[in-house]
């Protein structure tokens, strides 16, 4: 898209205005532990008779002592860490496992004070003279004795009270023992398991992100407390460890009569503790030093002798350097670890030299592994490199920034991964795959601003929340605008003095505005608000603005774009919901031209509705995608008719693109999502069968009767959509074609010759049709799968069956970690309420079993999308009073699921209303469009 366009989606109005929305521009487990003794100095004895987990009593009327406080005081600051860790991947008792350790933690005194807290949760200390830490005095300072010490659970924090005060300038060090489980929850220090060949591998890693490196050693757990490390591992022979940096030579040693291998690892650099990083396992790895960085990718043996480390070891490369370039900063270290494992929460990690993946982000085998794939491959590659400058090099001060750091490596993830693969015009994708998207959540009033004060986000519950699609894509889209609209070579040349004057350290928002506005200034760029001015109003204020034109008088007018313009808004707006949008003053030249063309594209279509069905051709594609999803949004929100929205899609039986399809199959899906159950299915359904019939038939004859592969990447993309819908609505020919392949995969289990692009929906529509026998063969090539794509692609056909037996069962497997791993309970069970048949199944699933989720699935489970999920079909009063219940009833249980429990709220109640105002007028016009006569 053109640099400086901003107001990307067009809709033709029946008279003199034309509305734009505006979306390019935005958009306890109480630990019980096995008694582990140790005869080694660097291990701990746990002595069971002393109680470590003593809490003080709290102040009734408020937390008022520092230790009731969630943010460290500013009287310590971090200056190095020695820790040793020792994880036992044998169980100590059944499935029970441990790991031991010691840290000694120096840190200098900044502010008199006879008080240390240090956070630390979920570990039991050794006990020194009845303390849980040994403090000592360096470089001639005298510490004052320890006159109290104990664990203040809520706010997690070892407290060390003492007989005097530390003083201002002073080093010191403490010292302590612990003992943590190495648990199966996917936070801090946990454990991993997979088979090879038959056999259980067990190994340990970590994910520390955002709060969680306090469970792996006491540690002053806040971004801003930068420190160094040296880690130090204990771990079995036949097992390699990983770190943050390069390791010396490992030694043999002798702990408690084990044989082990001690792996130290060099110190890091100074960074903060959550991109902390180690591995403990198996696996094996491939290796390039082409940039003269060595670049590692490891993974299971069998993965890496299958060569699915190949593509990322092949573009991991190319994108550091293209991030060398942007940037124009070498890279900061000297190895680029990255590795694919089994279990893990999130996509992926950008711990600082060494990237933990989900196998899914980091493996690719092209025989199994579809287009989709390789792409999600690639973007996460270069998202979690984009992060090795800004937010490691360079890191936010606190989590209420969050979203300069993901904003920022989403957006630029698209420019490496264009670079990696030129023909993918990524640069476009980003609007169907971030925009787009994250439109539908920030037009609701129940929305968030990016950015918030620091005092409102304190506890670890709250930080967990801001990993949304608001922080990710609308960050995204915000900096891309900004990007844009001072253009790209500005933009990075204000990048380089922001990173490299705060290398180290950490920031502010603001700095990046001075220093992007530092560039803006020494271009000579003329502009009539400051770059904080503009961009306050973007991340300042939740939304973004619905503006329409007068294309007679050219009058402009903004105002709050809400989903449901009848609910209020109750969130305060320092600029009273008004936005600086760059397409009213931009004045460079590709602006203005790429403007004046907007302007009288718009003219023709408001003067001529039916251009889109007459002559698409003379419509750019992706404006013919923007205009269907614009007149989509504006219908939902009452600012043009319902029906207005689907005489947009009356042209798609002339349409073989993916962008407009994509869109308008997207848009249609709510529809499906508030009538699949109601008598406008029929006549919906038969619509859509009409106007995907010609998709269905061109890509049987483009392909060949489906023996080839389309060439683009985008048209690889569309052919799926043209068997889905064609298979969903009854497109004559396309279930035949599915079960078939399905039936043939059945008779030979050996020999799956269905494309990998057409897996996904090939299998769904298969089990769709079919029933015991179609599932339980998917069941078990699931159970088998040894591709982690190929994987996914099966969970999710496994929610397709329409027999309720079967999907119930299916519920009860996504909380055995048996049967569906930790890491995809949460997709499981959305996928199944995705099937209309499975949805009020989910949604009584998951009421019946929420103490039980929210207990065992704190860490592994994302209940943001759990609950949006499970939620997506509500529209009606019903369905809203049982929200509301489902909120009373766990009040106090639902952590980072209440602001997603607030969003379903408002979309129930917003669908409730649309349904009621359109459901007539929709089936009429279905009728309409399907009718013989």
């Amino acid at each position: 898209m053109a640099k400086g366009f901003f107001i990307s989606k067009a809709v033709a109005g029946t008279c003199v205005f034309v509305a734009i929305a505006a979306t390019a521009t935005i958009i306890a487990l109480s630990v019980v532990y096995s008694q582990e003794k140790s005869k080694n100095e660097v291990l701990p004895t746990i002595d069971p008779s002393i109680t470590t987990t003593t809490q003080l009593p709290t102040t009734p009327s408020g937390p008022k002592e520092p230790w009731q406080q969630y943010r460290l005081p500013d009287s310590l600051v971090p200056i190095t860490y020695h820790v040793t860790l020792w994880p036992r991947l044998e169980p100590v008792a059944d499935n029970f496992y441990i790991f031991s350790g010691n840290s000694k933690v120096v840190f200098k005194c900044v502010k008199a004070t006879d008080l240390i807290l240090i956070h630390s949760n979920k570990l039991n200390f050794t006990m020194f003279d009845n303390f849980h830490a040994r403090l000592s005095g360096l470089n001639g300072a005298e510490a004052p004795q320890i006159k109290k010490s104990w664990l203040e659970v809520p706010t997690q924090y070892l407290v060390i009270q003492l007989h005097g005060s530390l003083n201002p300038g002073n080093t010191y060090e403490l010292f302590t023992e612990f003992v943590g489980e190495l648990a199966d929850d996917l936070g801090g220090f946990y454990r991993s398991e997979y088979y090879e060949d038959g056999i259980k591998k067990v190994l340990a890693t970590t994910q520390m992100q955002p709060t969680d490196a306090r469970k792996a050693f006491p540690c002053f757990d806040e971004p801003a407390m930068k420190a160094v490390f040296y880690m130090t591992l204990l771990h079995p022979h036949g097992t390699v460890a990983l770190s943050n940096s390069m390791n010396y030579d490992p030694v043999n040693v002798t702990v408690e009569g084990h044989d082990l291998i001690k792996t130290s690892f060099m110190a890091t650099e100074v960074m903060s503790s959550y991109l902390l990083a180690f591995v403990v396992c198996e696996f094996t790895h491939i290796e390039n030093m082409d940039t003269g960085v060595l670049i590692r990718i490891w993974a299971r043996q069998k993965a890496i002798d299958e060569g699915q480390g190949d593509y990322a070891l092949e573009k991991t490369g190319p994108i550091l350097s293209f991030f060398e370039n942007y940037y124009n900063i070498s890279y900061p270290l000297n190895k680029s670890d990255q590795i694919a494992l089994p279990d893990f929460a999130a996509g992926a990690m950008e711990n600082w030299g060494l990237i933990t993946y989900r196998e899914t982000a980091l493996l690719y085998n092209p025989e199994v592994s579809s287009n989709g794939d390789k792409e999600w491959v690639a973007t996460v590659i270069a998202h979690e490199l984009a992060h090795m400058w800004f937010g490691n090099l360079v890191t936010t001060r606190w989590w209420n920034d969050l979203w300069l750091n993901e904003g920022f490596a989403t957006y630029v993830s698209y420019l490496g991964a264009d670079f990696a693969e030129k023909t993918w015009n990524m640069t476009d994708l980003i609007v169907l795959n971030e925009i787009v998207g994250v439109m539908g959540v920030d037009a609701l009033a129940s929305s968030h601003p990016l950015s918030s004060s620091e005092d409102e986000i304190l506890r670890p519950e709250q930080i967990n929340e801001l990993f949304d699609a608001i922080t990710y894509s609308k960050g995204a889209a915000v900096l891309r605008m900004l990007s844009y609209f001072i253009t790209e070579e500005v933009f990075t040349k204000g990048l380089h003095t922001y990173l490299e004057t705060f290398q180290y350290q950490n920031t502010v928002y603001q700095d990046l505005w001075k220093h992007l506005q530092m560039a803006v200034n020494s271009e000579g760029i003329s502009l009539p608000n400051t770059i904080e001015e503009i961009m306050n109003r973007w991340i300042l204020q939740m939304g973004f603005p619905v503006v329409t034109i007068n294309t007679q008088t050219g009058q402009i007018m903004q105002t709050h774009f809400l989903i449901d313009p009848d609910t209020p808004v109750d969130r305060p707006s320092p600029f009273k919901y008004e936005w600086i949008v760059p397409v009213t003053w931009i004045k460079n030249g590709a602006a203005e031209k790429q403007f004046g063309l907007l302007q009288k594209m718009l003219q023709t279509l408001t003067l001529n509705c039916s251009r889109l069905s007459t002559k698409p051709e003379d419509i750019p594609v992706i404006n013919r995608a923007q205009i269907i999803d614009d007149a989509f949004n504006l219908a939902r929100a009452k600012i043009i008719n319902t029906t207005l929205a689907l005489r947009t899609t009356t042209f798609l039986d002339k349409e073989m693109q993916y962008m407009p399809w994509e869109l308008a199959r997207r848009n249609l899906n709510y529809f499906y999502l508030m009538f699949d159950r109601s008598e406008v299915y029929g006549p919906m359904q038969a619509y859509i069968k009409k106007k995907s019939s010609p998709l269905f038939e061109y890509f049987k004859d483009i392909t060949s009767n489906w023996t080839n592969t389309p060439d683009s990447h985008t048209d690889q993309y569309n052919q799926v959509n043209a068997i889905s819908m064609a298979c969903s609505t009854g497109v004559d020919g396309c279930q035949e074609l599915v079960t078939n392949w399905f039936k043939q995969w059945m008779h030979d289990p050996s020999n799956n010759s269905i494309s990998p692009n057409l897996r996904s929906t090939v299998y769904c529509s298969a089990i769709a049709a079919g029933g015991m026998d179609e599932w339980d063969f998917a069941w078990r090539m699931y159970k088998n799968a040894t591709v982690a794509s190929e994987a996914d692609k099966l969970m999710y056909a496994l929610s397709c069956t329409k027999q309720p037996w079967l999907l119930n069962r299916y519920l009860e497997y996504s909380l055995d970690p048996n049967m569906i791993r930790k890491q995809d309970s949460t997709y499981t069970i959305v996928y199944i309420a995705g099937n209309p048949i499975g949805q009020p199944l989910a949604w009584d699933f998951i009421r019946a079993k929420w103490d039980y989720i929210y207990k065992n699935y704190g860490s592994a489970m994302s209940f943001g999308r759990l609950i949006s999920g499970v939620t997506k079909r509500f529209s009606s009063e019903f369905e809203y009073k049982q929200l509301l219940q489902f909120k009373e009833d766990n009040a106090g249980q639902l952590g980072s699921a209440t602001a997603a429990l607030e969003q379903a709220l408002e979309t129930t109640r917003a669908n409730v209303n649309w349904v009621a105002l359109n459901k007539k007028q929709v089936y009429d016009w279905f009728i309409s469009q399907t009718s013989t006569r």
